[in-house]
C-alpha cells in the first residue's frame, strides 16, 4: 500500500499534463452567438411597437389604391389626343404620346384664357386664403391669451359657425353681396373667404398651448409692448399652427365651385374650376368643340401647384398636426 501510493499519483499527474487543453475556436463563438440570437425572446407588443395587422395593411392598400388610382388616370390620359381618349384604354398609354402638345394648346386655347383663370385663382387665394390664415392667427391669439367680457359668447359663435355647411350660407352672401352691388366682381369671392371658423378655432386651441402665458408675462415685465410681443416671441410659436390653417385655407380656396358659381357670370374673372367647367359644357352646346383632351391636361395643370405647396410645407403641416399630442 505504501509504495502505490506515489505511482498511481504520479500516473495521473503525468497523464494530465498529456492531455491537451482546447481552446475555444471562432467557429464554437459563432456557434453560441447564433444559437444565443435564436433563442433570444420577442419584444413584448406595446403602442409603439403594434402587432402587424394583415387586414390593416390590406385595407391601407385599398385606400392608398382607391387614392392614387385617379390621379394616375389623370396623369395617362393627359398623353393624349382628342382621338387617343376615344380609343385607348383608360389606365393605359396611347400608341404615340401627346403630353406636350396637350400643354402647349391648353395653355394658348382661347387666346391663352387658361393663364387668366390661372392668375384669377392665385389672385382669390393670395387675397382670400391669405387673409383668412392671418386674421386667423390675429383672432386665435386675442381669444387665447386675452381675458375680455363676452368671450365664452365668442366660443360659442366660433363653434356654431364651424358646424354650419358653406352651401347653406350661400344664398344669403349672394343676396347681401347683389345689394352691395360686389357681385360679379372678385370681391364677391375674396371676402367670403376671409372668413374661415375652423381656421380660428384651431389656431385658438393652437395658441393657447404653445405660447406660455409665462413668457409673455416676462417680456412685458422687461418693457416689451403688445405688438412687439406678439410679433417677436407669439408668432414664431404660433408658425406651425399658422402654416396649417394657410394650407386648409388655400385647398379650400383652389378648389372653390359653387361660391364662384353663383357669384360671378365674367368668364374674366373665372377660378380654374368654372373655366374648366366651361371647357366641359362647351362640347354639349351647338357647333361647340369638343376639347377633353384640354380639360384632362388642364386638371392635371391645376393640381400641380397645390401638389407642390403641400410637399414644400408638409413638416411644418405635420408638426402643426402633432402639436400637444405629446404631453411633457
Amino acid at each position: 500500500m505504501t509504495t502505490s501510493l506515489p505511482t498511481t499519483t504520479a500516473t495521473t499527474a503525468a497523464a494530465t499534463e498529456a492531455t491537451p487543453h482546447r481552446t475555444p475556436t471562432a467557429s464554437s463563438d459563432h456557434t453560441t452567438t447564433s444559437t444565443a440570437k435564436r433563442r433570444r425572446p420577442r419584444l413584448p407588443h406595446t403602442p409603439l411597437h403594434p402587432r402587424p395587422s394583415i387586414p390593416l395593411t390590406l385595407v391601407t392598400g385599398l385606400v392608398l389604391l382607391y387614392t392614387l388610382a385617379p390621379l394616375a388616370w389623370l396623369v395617362i390620359n393627359a398623353t393624349k389626343d382628342q382621338t387617343g381618349l376615344l380609343d385607348s384604354f383608360g389606365l393605359w398609354f396611347a400608341d404615340e404620346s401627346h403630353f406636350w402638345d396637350n400643354i402647349t394648346r391648353t395653355l394658348t386655347y382661347d387666346d391663352g384664357v387658361f393663364l387668366r383663370w390661372l392668375l384669377n385663382t392665385l389672385l382669390y387665394v393670395a387675397a382670400g386664403a391669405g387673409g383668412a390664415t392671418v386674421l386667423a392667427v390675429l383672432g386665435g391669439y386675442a381669444l387665447a391669451k386675452y381675458d375680455f367680457p363676452g368671450r365664452k359668447a365668442v366660443f360659442a359663435v366660433v363653434i356654431g359657425a364651424v358646424a354650419v355647411p358653406g352651401t347653406a350660407l350661400a344664398v344669403p352672401t349672394f343676396l347681401m353681396f347683389s345689394n352691395m352691388g360686389l357681385t360679379n366682381t372678385p370681391w364677391a369671392v375674396i371676402i367670403p373667404s376671409l372668413i374661415s371658423p375652423f381656421g380660428l378655432y384651431l389656431m385658438w386651441v393652437f395658441a393657447a398651448e404653445a405660447v406660455p402665458t409665462e413668457l409673455l408675462e416676462a417680456a412685458r415685465i422687461d418693457g416689451s409692448g403688445e405688438l412687439r410681443t406678439f410679433f417677436t416671441i407669439a408668432l414664431p410659436l404660433l408658425m406651425p399652427g399658422t402654416v396649417t390653417v394657410l394650407l386648409f385655407s388655400m385647398v379650400a380656396t383652389w378648389n372653390n365651385y359653387f361660391l364662384p358659381l353663383i357669384m360671378i357670370k365674367d368668364p374674366d374673372w373665372y377660378p380654374l374650376t368654372l373655366g374648366l367647367n366651361a371647357w366641359n359644357a362647351q362640347a354639349q352646346t351647338a357647333g361647340g368643340e369638343a376639347v377633353f383632351d384640354l380639360i384632362i391636361t388642364g386638371s392635371l395643370l391645376t393640381i400641380v401647384p397645390i401638389v407642390a405647396v403641400f410637399l414644400l410645407l408638409q413638416r411644418f403641416w405635420q408638426s402643426g398636426l402633432a402639436a400637444g399630442s405629446v404631453k411633457e
